[in-house]
């Protein structure tokens, strides 16, 4: 379970570089869609390692949650080009 986290939080820290050193909006994008499943699998991890069935349906709203934001942020870049 520990290496599996340390994967998880190494793939947090890349999406965490990606938005602070991002050339464009669109990689920023990229790097805050990274974090929100970085977050989904952290919890499902979580979940597994306390046999709560509760941060499955937590990581299960995240995912969804993450869907709308994604969607939202696009209509909002491609509002801005047009």
């Amino acid at each position: 379970m520990i290496w599996l986290s340390s994967i998880i939080l190494i793939t947090a820290v890349a999406g965490l570089w990606r938005i602070s050193h991002a050339a464009s909006t669109a990689d920023r994008l990229l790097g805050i869609q990274m974090l929100g499943t970085t977050g989904i699998a952290f919890l499902l991890v979580l979940a597994e390692w306390q046999q709560d069935p509760v941060w499955r349906i937590v990581a299960l709203l995240l995912a969804l949650l993450a869907a709308v934001i994604t969607v939202a942020l696009v209509q909002l870049l491609r509002g801005r080009t047009q």
